[in-house]
C-alpha cells in the first residue's frame, strides 16, 4: 500500500485482503524504520509510536547509537559481516523484539551497499539507503513466524519483507510512504528475484 502507515493501519481490517481469515490482526510486524540519527527528517515524519498500537510479535531494526522509545522483551543483533572494517558501514544494528522470547541472539547478513555486494549476496540491489539483506530478512521470518502466518511491514522500503514472506509461504501487508519504493516493492513480489531489472 502506497501512503503514511499512521493514516492507513488504524483504518485497516486485514479480512478485505485476506478473507480466510477469521480476526483482524497479524501475526508478526517486521519492520526497519526510519532511525532518528540515520534518516533524521523521514523519522520526525513518520516516528514509530504507531507500533505500540499493534498487539503481536514484533521485530524492530533500529540504531545502535539511538535509545529505543518503546518498551520491549529481548534485543538481537544484525552482524554485519564482514562491513565493519574500513567500509564506513557500522558493524551491527539492534532488532527490538516487542511483545515476544526473552532470548537474545545474533543474525549474520551482508550490507547490500551497492550492485557488487547484493550478487555477491545472491541478492539484488534497489538503491534503497537502508534495504535489508533478503537472507537476514528471512532468517527472522523463520526464526519468528509460522508458515501461513500474517507479516506486517509499515515501513516496507523496497518489499524485503513481503518479498521474503511470500518465499517462505507467508501472507503480507506492506504500508510505503514514497512512491518510487512501493513501486519497486510491487514489482518484487511479482517477480523471481533473479529477473527483476531495477
Amino acid at each position: 500500500m502506497l501512503g503514511d502507515c499512521r493514516e492507513i493501519l488504524p483504518q485497516l481490517d486485514v479480512r478485505d485482503y485476506f478473507p480466510h481469515l477469521t480476526e483482524n490482526k497479524v501475526d508478526l510486524v517486521l519492520t526497519d524504520p526510519p532511525y532518528p540519527d540515520w534518516h533524521i527528517e523521514t523519522y520526525k515524519q513518520t516516528g514509530i509510536e504507531i507500533l505500540s498500537n499493534l498487539i503481536c510479535r514484533q521485530l524492530v531494526f533500529w540504531s545502535v547509537r539511538e535509545s529505543f522509545p518503546l518498551d520491549y522483551s529481548s534485543i538481537h543483533i544484525w552482524d554485519k559481516y564482514p562491513a565493519g572494517q574500513n567500509s564506513g558501514v557500522q558493524g551491527y544494528e539492534r532488532i527490538f523484539e516487542r511483545n515476544g522470547r526473552g532470548d537474545y541472539r545474533i543474525f549474520r547478513g551482508f550490507v547490500i551497499s551497492n550492485k557488487v555486494r547484493a550478487m555477491r549476496s545472491a541478492d539484488i540491489f534497489t538503491g534503497h539507503p537502508s534495504q535489508k539483506p533478503r537472507h537476514l530478512i528471512e532468517k527472522l521470518i523463520v526464526y519468528s513466524s509460522d508458515e501461513g502466518g500474517l507479516i506486517l511491514d509499515p515501513f516496507l522500503g523496497s518489499g524485503t519483507t513481503c518479498y521474503c514472506a511470500k518465499k517462505l509461504n507467508r501472507y503480507s501487508i506492506g504500508v510505503e510512504i514514497e512512491e518510487k519504493y512501493c513501486e519497486i516493492a510491487a514489482k518484487r513480489c511479482c517477480q523471481e528475484v533473479m529477473e527483476l531489472k531495477i
